[in-house]
């Protein structure tokens, strides 16, 4: 660990209890698979932070947890995971009220899933409880785009301290722009570039955000793996080759495997090769939280695996 820093990652954002249902067919109105007969209903941890903290403990770092819970069983549930997972919840907000929780069918053909999910505005983090020292203390601060304005916070102190700053963008909002601009590494899913940039083409949608960005710019692109641009250079690998059963919780998982290789000074390309393995490999398991790798584990099937050339 770097002198004066006390964390690997300190993650901001949310988490989740998922209701988990498999079902044989994806469902579809009027259509024979508008009744589905549910194949199994597991319950577990997810959210986007929660699970992207965990891959990262899981593969040897060492987290801190900024984010809020609810007072019911779905929040003791989901605190007792982070904390059994070794994520330090030190700075972990409670509030009166029912925990995030989401619906996900799955498609056991493919382990596409559809996700529904609800959250008390209650749990929304406020940008002054983001706080200051805990930023400063990480080698690389992690932000999810549920509370913007938190999220926003945690980026500009991350940048004002010179801590890198990764994200997870999944959406696009009035307040989108201003957050790519306070990341130092944002990480795009891939329906999310084109429509902040206009561009439809994944390289020209990147090359136009460089205009306004000087910072590494990433966008995953599923079983097809991730493209990254450095300066004006662009890596692309590919994705793994593997039998997806659940392909919750890759996104999350893929931004783990980026961070464990940026902070172990990989050259881009390995640090995209080692992310997208994390992330074939979750997409092998059920559920988000419990669809985690370890190091090992990721080490194993990249020396296994093919990717998708």
């Amino acid at each position: 660990m770097p002198a004066g820093k006390t964390w690997d990652v300190v993650g901001v954002g949310a988490n989740s209890i998922d209701y988990v249902y498999r079902l044989p067919a994806s469902p579809r109105a009027d259509s024979p698979t508008a009744k589905l007969r549910i194949t199994s209903h597991t319950v577990s941890g997810g959210g986007q932070m929660a699970t992207a903290l965990s891959a990262c403990a899981a593969l040897g770092l060492r987290a801190a947890y900024v984010g809020a819970i609810g007072t019911d069983e779905n929040g003791r549930r989901i605190q007792a995971e982070l904390a059994g997972r070794g994520i330090d919840l030190s700075h972990l907000v409670t509030r009166d009220g029912a925990n995030q929780f989401a619906v996900i069918t799955v498609d056991e053909r493919t382990g596409d899933r559809i996700v529904l999910w609800d959250r008390d505005d209650r749990l929304m983090l406020a940008p002054g409880e983001i706080p200051a020292a805990l930023i400063a203390s990480a080698r690389l601060v992690h932000v999810d785009d549920v509370d913007e304005e938190a999220a926003i916070r945690a980026a500009t102190l991350a940048r004002a301290a010179g801590v890198p700053c990764t994200s997870d963008l999944d959406r696009v909002t009035d307040r989108t722009a201003a957050l790519v601009a306070a990341v130092s590494i944002p990480i795009f899913a891939e329906h999310v570039l084109p429509a902040a940039t206009g561009e439809a083409g994944l390289e020209h949608a990147l090359r136009k955000l460089r205009e306004r960005h000087d910072g590494w710019l990433c966008v995953t692109l599923g079983p097809r793996g991730s493209m990254l641009l450095v300066g004006n250079d662009l890596v692309a690998e590919p994705g793994w080759a593997v039998e997806a059963v659940d392909t919750t919780g890759a996104g999350d998982v893929f931004r783990a495997g980026f961070i464990h290789g940026y902070l172990a000074g990989e050259s881009p390309r390995e640090i995209l090769r080692f992310a997208n393995a994390a992330a074939a490999v979750s997409c092998t398991r059920a559920g988000a939280l419990n669809g985690v790798p370890n190091l090992a584990e990721v080490t194993r099937f990249m020396a296994s695996a093919s990717t998708l050339r």
